[in-house]
């Protein structure tokens, strides 16, 4: 066909921009409806071709091409139009222009993908698979080819129906003769291999190829003999992803790693399955600021034994004899071309870039196993579904695809910026997609509730708990009406909803719904699912805000046992509810017990996040406390400093969690009885919190009251009361004149009163004090 040639009257040819073995990819012109789009005309088949073959050619042709026209979801390759012109067999599809992993990988000089990368390509194909497979279309060739990276961050994979004709082609031609190529080998399932029956479960084998070259930059059985790879497919377990590149996180070699079963009975049982462990592994809260993972270590993982492969002259008889005669095909790379030829590029023009506004790539979801200290957040936070449940209603046909696309790199640029802490920006994101796709989509609609979930998240982020329990509210219901009360999208809505409760100190009504939700998680995902157990531990620091330490204790102690049996001792999950034992055997006056407990965990994550990672160094500052607490003040001074130096190299001089340390400084020269340096101490620090947080800031109060605490060692009264009675009027004026810690203010100014031989003024004030001292380690009045 000529570069000029009009097709049907229609569809105008331009320029070749991608050639492989079954044809070739034209950038096009539709006349009719002056849009851009990409045209895969198949090779003519030549009078040579047995007339049968070219009559089921067509037919199977047509049929894929249907069913390829009909597939509608935001990770698949839109195909507008398909007929024969001239003999030729052609498809009418979208143009995007982007690049497929085979380039990407090139573009790197095979050096693999980044991590946050690897996983959110491993999470929207994993979605595309569920939609398509739920129509009962398998792709049968699945390879980095055949996945765009679009601009915008969203993921397409090419050429669906088309695939398993040319599988049916490849096959046929053996048999026949026909010497049509056959496709590259490295990512082929074993049954597909040994000529057995293939369902979804094939393209899940797939996908782990595809995962593993990404990730580690080469695939699984990286031979350079074609039997010897089938029979590495077929008979060999493949190395830990790890092994190649330790900073992979342990939940995706572990995923990667179940995807490459052998039997399709040992993978995940679907790809709605296998996104749901993706997000999970995820979605666990991020503390402030956002942290890089360090290499995870699998040590419970050994190395497999050496590749050893049967001789090639003795081939096993689950090989099919076709085999024997295949060539090791092209592994992420572009295909071989006649010189002169156009790059072969098999997905331009079949998906690719779609600009947007925005042009912000995807940030991955949050991080699994992470924590603010849980004490604070009031829980590890629930798990997280950000791409929301399968459609439970064919997408708005009227909304042009252009606004939903615009609308999903806008929701993916708020997953961003919440990333990098950036939450009031991400709220106002979020709050503007919550309301366009409301209007184009329907209130009900799953990525519209994706949206409000992930502006509920925002709102929490921001201390708005109010706000963000209306929104987790509305979620709850519309999933709950539209996807049932047991779905996980319905659960982490409902699981969210408690943790608001929660940071609103509604800690009955929020024990109610965690209970619920476990039963739920038990009853439909098992005792020991990651789900259940995330819920389990929130569940378990909420029983020790209710008062009920022993409870608490023992649940999060089966947690964590739990945690390490399904996960393993180190993964940061099992740490997380490590440190919440120790932290209720604290509250429980465990101080012993609590100590040695804190010190694991802080010896744990530096070998798993490393010494500067902001959950080692949460770690260390407890076992500050314990020291403290056991009346060894040196030790805990000594670590204190060295914190200090760390948080000021990692976060800055001024972060929260440095003068967290620094305030460890001051309590701790003060058990040495060091009371001038003290006191300067705790000033230095309650000058920045008043500059950093504000004066009235809980933080910067805990200093005052410390300033408070060293004068009166010092025997200086007078500027101590000046000193208690400003944290006991910022605490009513914030707190309420009847909240438990503005009357152990008053009851701090009122012992200074007495000091000052002024006891009827003291007798005015005091009130019995109910409250607990701060943990923050602040002394008690002399």
């Amino acid at each position: 066909m000529a570069e000029t040639r009009l097709i049907q009257g229609r569809y105008r040819l331009h320029d070749v921009i991608g050639r492989g073995g079954m044809g070739e990819v034209w950038r096009a012109t539709d006349e009719s409806l002056g849009r851009r789009v990409a045209v895969k005309c198949l090779k003519p088949l030549g009078p040579q071709q047995d007339a049968n073959f070219v009559k089921v050619l067509r037919e199977r042709f047509r049929r894929e091409a249907r069913v390829a026209a009909s597939l509608q979801h935001r990770g698949v390759t839109v195909v507008h139009d398909f007929g024969e012109s001239d003999g030729v067999l052609f498809l009418v599809m979208e143009l995007l222009e982007g690049h497929n992993l085979s380039q990407l990988l090139d573009e790197n000089q095979q050096h693999p993908l980044p991590v946050q990368d690897v996983v959110d390509i491993a999470e929207q194909v994993a979605d595309a698979l569920a939609y398509t497979h739920r129509q009962g279309i398998v792709h049968r060739d699945l390879k980095p080819a055949n996945i765009m990276r679009l601009g915008d961050g969203a993921v397409k994979i090419c050429d669906f129906g088309i695939a398993r004709l040319g599988a049916d082609i490849g096959f046929t031609s053996r048999l026949t003769g026909t010497g049509i190529a056959m496709g590259t080998p490295h990512y082929m399932s074993p049954e597909q291999i040994s000529g057995g029956e293939v369902d979804h479960r094939s393209d899940l084998y797939s996908l782990g190829c595809v995962l593993y070259e990404i990730a580690t930059g080469a695939p699984p059985f990286d031979l350079d003999d074609a039997w010897a790879i089938l029979v590495g497919h077929r008979d060999t377990p493949p190395e830990p992803l790890r092994t190649h590149r330790a900073e992979l996180p342990d939940y995706l070699d572990r995923i990667v790693l179940d995807l490459l079963a052998k039997t399709p009975e040992g993978r995940p049982t679907d790809a709605t399955d296998l996104r749901r462990r993706i997000v999970s592994a995820r979605s666990a809260p991020v503390p402030m600021p956002v942290p890089v993972f360090a290499p995870l270590p699998v040590p419970e993982m050994s190395s497999p034994a050496p590749l050893r492969l049967p001789e090639i002259s003795t081939p096993a008889p689950r090989l099919p004899s076709w085999a024997r005669r295949m060539t090791t095909g092209h592994k992420a790379t572009a295909a071989f071309l006649a010189p002169g030829a156009p790059a072969y590029d098999p997905a331009v023009g079949l998906t690719g870039e779609w600009t947007t506004a925005s042009g912000v790539v995807r940030a991955p979801d949050r991080d699994p196993g992470t924590t603010a200290p849980a004490r604070d957040s009031g829980a590890t936070t629930p798990d997280r579904h950000p791409g929301a449940a399968a459609p439970v209603r064919a997408p708005d046909t009227t909304a042009p695809p252009e606004l939903l696309a615009v609308l999903a790199g806008r929701h993916r640029a708020g997953l961003g910026l919440g990333r990098i802490g950036r939450w009031g920006e991400a709220e106002d994101v979020h709050r503007s997609v919550v309301e366009d796709r409301r209007r184009v989509l329907g209130p009900d609609h799953p990525d519209t509730l994706t949206s409000q979930y992930e502006w509920g998240f925002a709102l929490s982020r921001l201390a708005r708990p109010a706000e963000a329990l209306r929104a987790f509210a509305q979620v709850t219901e519309a999933r709950e009406r539209v996807l049932g009360a047991d779905h996980p999208d319905t659960l982490a809505a409902r699981q969210e909803t408690a943790y608001v409760l929660g940071r609103l100190g509604r800690h009955f009504e929020a024990h109610e719904v965690y209970a619920a939700v476990l039963a739920s998680r038990e009853r439909t995902m098992g005792h020991d699912h990651p789900d259940t157990l995330r819920c389990r531990h929130n569940l378990a620091f909420n029983l020790g805000r209710l008062g009920r330490l022993e409870e608490s204790y023992r649940m999060a102690l089966e947690v964590a046992r739990a945690r390490a049996r399904v996960l393993g001792h180190h993964h940061p999950d099992t740490l997380v509810t490590r440190y919440e034992v120790a932290y209720t055997l604290g509250r429980l006056g465990r101080w012993q017990e609590a100590l040695a407990t804190y010190r694991e965990v802080a010896a744990a994550r530096v070998t798993v996040l490393g010494a500067d990672h902001p959950d080692t160094l949460a770690a260390r500052y407890e076992v500050g406390i314990c020291l403290g607490r056991l009346g060894r003040g040196a030790e805990a001074l000594d670590l204190y400093r060295d914190l200090a130096e760390a948080r000021t190299r990692v976060h800055g001089p001024e972060h929260p969690e440095t003068l967290r340390a620094r305030h460890g400084i001051g309590v701790n020269l003060g058990r040495l009885s060091r009371w001038e340096e003290a006191v300067k101490e705790a000033r230095e620090v309650c000058a920045v919190r008043a500059r950093v947080l504000g004066a009235d800031h809980p933080d910067t109060l805990i200093s005052r009251r410390e300033v408070a605490v060293g004068l009166g060692w010092l025997d200086r009264w007078e500027e101590a009361l000046t000193a208690y009675r400003q944290v006991a009027e910022a605490r009513a004026r914030t707190l309420g004149a009847h909240h438990p810690d503005t009357l152990s203010a008053r009851d701090d100014e009122a012992h200074c009163l007495e000091q000052l031989g002024r006891p009827t003024e003291a007798a005015e004030l005091r009130r019995p004090s109910t409250a607990p001292r701060p943990r923050d380690g602040q002394q008690s009045a002399p």
